[in-house]
């Protein structure tokens, strides 16, 4: 059985081995294009992701150092740390990101917070109802947005089974994933420091 001839054959969108002979010379060249480009992009990527892990590994034994002058070991995870270069030009900022969300609690504190306002607007406009409700609203996927539930602790309710709901919701809170991030800036004319993208789509 003879063995086939990669070189001789390209593979299509569906799998399908198609003969170089075959494939129009234009469809061959778009082909090379971006075949080039994404090779280009991916030593971008990978030069990108090599930064961001040294560029981690360095602040954070930076500030084990800057630690050990203490005898103090740094434990656990490291974020939201800001560095300056000595003339102040430039600024580093290593940032954590958390997605928060809420578990099975989150039911219990809509049931006090509405247990809440069914005492309060008795006899009084349906506005309020709905503008606590609001709150607990879904996105298309489902998800309710922690920031707008979480903004209901900032309100100021000297009210028992408020205070105990809005425990309720702290309790209910947890972090599903966490992200670091690695920002560069350095110092213009005006003396405001501006982002380094590292971003393609803003450069």
């Amino acid at each position: 059985m003879n063995q086939i001839d990669m070189n001789q054959y390209r593979k299509d969108a569906k799998g399908n081995l198609v003969p170089i002979d075959n494939i129009r010379p234009i469809d061959m060249m778009r082909d090379e294009l971006v075949q080039e480009i994404v090779g280009r992009a991916q030593a971008c990527a990978d030069n990108l992701a090599e930064f961001k892990r040294s560029a981690m590994d360095d602040i954070a034994a930076f500030v084990q150092l800057s630690a050990d002058r203490y005898d103090v070991k740094v434990g656990g995870r490291k974020g939201n740390i800001t560095l300056h270069s000595f003339d102040g030009n430039y600024r580093l900022q290593l940032a954590v990101q958390d997605t928060l969300s809420f578990d099975e609690g989150l039911q219990a504190a809509k049931q006090l917070i509405d247990e809440c306002i069914d005492e309060w607007t008795v006899g009084s406009r349906s506005e309020v109802r709905a503008l606590i409700n609001a709150a607990f609203d879904t996105d298309k996927e489902g998800n309710i947005s922690t920031a707008r539930v979480l903004g209901l602790r900032r309100l100021q309710i000297n009210d028992a089974k408020w205070q105990k709901a809005m425990d309720a919701l702290s309790d209910s809170l947890q972090v599903v994933t966490s992200k670091s991030f690695v920002r560069v800036y350095r110092r213009l004319e005006n003396e405001e420091y501006q982002l380094l993208n590292l971003d393609i789509a803003k450069i």
